[in-house]
Order: structure tokens, then sequence, then C-alpha cells
């Protein structure tokens, strides 16, 4: 039974990330903390504003417009799996310091507790829990640097692990521009405590990005570099390169295209329209081409790898929804729920 569990809970981690994953702890920190982010293929970590979940991927983006703000957040993934964060901001004008703090949550469903000839003895459930704790600086007028500590904990029927990390992000934007780059480390840590004997590292990721806001159209485009640390993440399945046409004939795809299929496999492409004064009104899209190629299935066309989404404001609160598509079988649906506590703070 708790072999099977394994298979279960090694597809699941793999399943979720959707990318180059299994091999390390507590994947579920690089999911998207909130429903920009699935709308946007899974990464933004260049734009500065009061959205508080995007400082759980880059610790640099907290700013005075993160003061007091609380997120939170739920994403319905595949086959009763769910996970989510609670997210909320507060700056420290004499220091010069922003901060946040967030909690998250994934949640595998429950399982059949069977012996080794299939009897169920009843069920279990398994889940991990993360508390992050973070903060930014500006260095110059350009350049604003952050960390953040993470500190995760799972539980998988009788196993149970610990781990610890730390991201560190910076910021590059000058004044008044409406460009902005950004160069984070993402992950670096290990377990404390490992279900199995060898202790796995977190899903260590460098990235970097650039965005720019357009000055004659209420659009933003993003490209984000992923998978940075490592050049060649492209997996070489001869059964998926070599083809065999209806003659029996073998095409071989060159190496030059596996290259360039590689170089993309780096890339998440997005945008956002901000509709009117306020931006009351943000339609979303994005392209994740390794999302899309470590998930398609051959011969069979898919929206894997493409993402879409709608952000709006009813009076101070902001709602969002990212629907993010992962595979043939379907796409996982993201809500998100900001809003500003500043005013009720200042009643206290």
């Amino acid at each position: 039974m708790k072999q099977s569990f394994f298979l279960i809970f090694l597809f699941c981690q793999i399943h979720l990330t959707a990318q180059i994953g299994g091999r390390f702890a507590f994947e579920s920190s690089a999911l998207p903390t909130n429903a920009r982010l699935t709308a946007l293929g899974g990464h933004l970590i260049t734009v500065q504003d009061d959205d508080i979940a995007l400082a759980q991927h880059n610790p640099s983006l907290l700013n005075e417009k993160s003061n007091f703000q609380l997120g939170i957040n739920h994403n319905f993934n595949f086959a009763g799996i769910s996970n989510g964060n609670v997210a909320f901001g507060k700056s420290f004008d004499s220091l010069g310091i922003y901060t946040h703090a967030a909690i998250q949550y994934v949640s595998y469903g429950d399982f059949q507790n069977t012996d080794a000839i299939g009897n169920i003895n009843g069920t279990f459930s398994a889940g991990e829990v993360g508390v992050i704790l973070g903060a930014a600086k500006q260095l110059n007028e350009r350049i604003k640097a952050g960390v953040n500590l993470k500190f995760y904990n799972g539980n998988y029927e009788s196993y149970s692990s610990l781990a610890a990390g730390i991201d560190i992000g910076f910021h590059y934007q000058k004044p008044g521009s409406n460009a902005s780059w950004a160069l984070v480390l993402k992950n670096m840590g290990a377990e404390l405590n490992p279900i199995v004997d060898d202790k796995r590292g977190l899903p260590f990721e460098l990235q970097l990005g650039f965005s720019k806001k357009l000055e004659h159209l209420p659009f933003r485009f993003s490209i984000i570099g992923q998978q940075l640390q490592k050049w060649y993440i492209r997996f070489d399945d001869p059964d998926v390169d070599n083809q065999v046409n209806i003659f029996g004939e073998v095409t071989v795809k060159s190496q030059t295209s596996k290259n360039v299929d590689n170089f993309f496999r780096h890339f998440v492409f997005n945008g956002e329209f901000l509709i009117g004064k306020q931006e009351q009104v943000r339609l979303r899209f994005g392209y994740n081409h390794l999302r899309k190629q470590e998930l398609k299935v051959t011969n069979f066309r898919s929206l894997a790898g493409f993402s879409f989404g709608l952000g709006f404001n009813i009076k101070k609160i902001r709602f969002d929804y990212g629907l993010g598509f992962y595979h043939l079988a379907g796409a996982t649906n993201h809500l998100s729920m900001r809003m500003d506590l500043s005013r009720m703070f200042k009643k206290i």
C-alpha cells in the first residue's frame, strides 16, 4: 500500500509542477500563487504593484502599495488536488523596509489504505503546509533587493518531512520608466527531516525577466526566462523525435530543431490588457513552451501551455480568475481575491 501511495504522490508532484519535476522535495513551492500568475503562464517576477502574492516568487516586488494588502487564493487542480495561500503585507516606512507573510497549503486528497492483497483498511490524507516570511529594501533609485525565508512541512500517511529554503530577488527599474527587469534565485534549500534516507533539495530555479508597459496602448508584455540554471532541459525521446510516415520512412529531427525547441523551453511569454483609468479590468494571456512540450500528446492538438484570465474590481476588492491548460485532459481553475485593509487598520 505504501509503495503504491508514493507512486501516486510522485505522479501528483510531476503533474502539478508540469515541468522539470519529480526529483525534488516540496515541488508545490513552484506552483502559481494566485490566479493572475496562472493566467500569465505561471511566472511574473518583474512587476511592482499592489499584488501581494507576487512576492512569494520574487520578494523584491514588495513596495509601498503592498502595505496592508491581503490576498486569498485557491487553485482547483486535477483529481481532487487543490492548493492555495493567504498573504499579507506590511511596510515600515521609517526603516524603508517592506515585508510580507504567507501561509501556503496543498491538499492531495484522500487515499484508500489497503494491505498487500488489496483489502481496504480505511483511508488517509496527504498534504503540505508552507510558511513564507520576506522583506525588501530599496538599495538605490533603480535597484531593490528582497529575501524570502521559507519553511515547509509535509504529511503523507505515516510519513512526514520538513524543509527550509530561501529566495533572493532583485528588481531594476529607472525612475519614470515603463520597463523593468528582475533576477530571482528561487528555492535554495533542502529537507531537514527527509522522508527517505537521502535529503532532497527544493526545486531550485534561476529566473530572469523583462516587462514593458506600452506608452500608447493599455498593454504590458513580459518575457520570463525560466530554468536558467541548466541549459539543456529537453528530454530526447526517440519515439517522439523520430517520426514514421505512411511509407515506413523515418524522419529524424535535426539537432538544430532540438536546440531551437530547447531554447524556447526557457521562456514564458505573457501579456495584460489594463483597461480603465485605474485598471479596473485586466485581460490576461500567457504561453509556457516548456509546459506545452512536456505535457503534449503526440499527434493530438491541445491548448496545453496556454493560459488565460480576467481581473476586475468591485469597489475596493479585486477578483481574479485564471485558467491554465496543462494537458489534453483539461485545465486548472484558479480564483483569487485581494483587498486593501489600510483603512481598517487606521481606524483601530
